[in-house]
């Protein structure tokens, strides 16, 4: 299986984030939200927003599912294609308002076809938000906007034959 991320630009920088400032993002995130959104439920876009999702859902005391979006990897082109929904929207979120999560969000692909499958189903009203916005796409909610490239605590090393190791992903920037 190829790594999750496959394209970084380390001209823009590194951001490793800390399990602290993840959780204190996570609760900055869940006060902007409650200012403006009164979400039924928090719906986390698997993989990578799973954690942030179901972090917001407790902080909110709020119940929580996730639905699988992901891109296809080309390993010949080393490039993600354009995002698809492994099964369906999660029957839950159907007359509800919804707050949709992910961790990161560039260009937004991923998280307005989530948001549209969401809306097709029959969701009340779906807000998005994102612990980390780092390209032109603006969710309705962000903890922090950055052009850094993240690496993220659960992200940061796989556990490979019994060991934990650097995700290969990452390499470069050790170097």
């Amino acid at each position: 299986m190829p790594p999750r991320r496959t394209t970084i630009d380390p001209a823009k920088g590194v951001m490793e984030v800390e399990w602290q400032l993840f959780g204190e993002l996570s609760r900055a995130l869940a006060l902007k939200v409650s200012r403006e959104f009164d979400p039924e439920i928090v719906i986390g876009i698997a993989n990578a927003g799973v954690i942030p999702g179901a972090t917001i859902a407790s902080i909110l005391d709020r119940p929580f599912v996730s639905m699988m979006v992901s891109r296809r990897y080309r390993a010949e082109a080393q490039v993600r294609e354009t995002p698809a929904i492994f099964g369906e929207a999660p029957a839950a979120a159907r007359g509800k308002r919804v707050l949709l999560v992910d961790e990161t969000c560039d260009t937004g692909d991923t998280i307005r076809l989530a948001r549209a499958a969401l809306v097709n189903l029959g969701a009340a009203d779906v807000k998005t938000a994102v612990s980390f916005r780092t390209g032109p796409y603006e969710p309705d909610f962000a903890a922090m906007a950055t052009d850094a490239a993240i690496v993220l605590p659960w992200d940061r090393e796989l556990l490979i034959n019994g060991e934990f190791v650097l995700n290969p992903v990452y390499e470069a920037f050790r170097r």
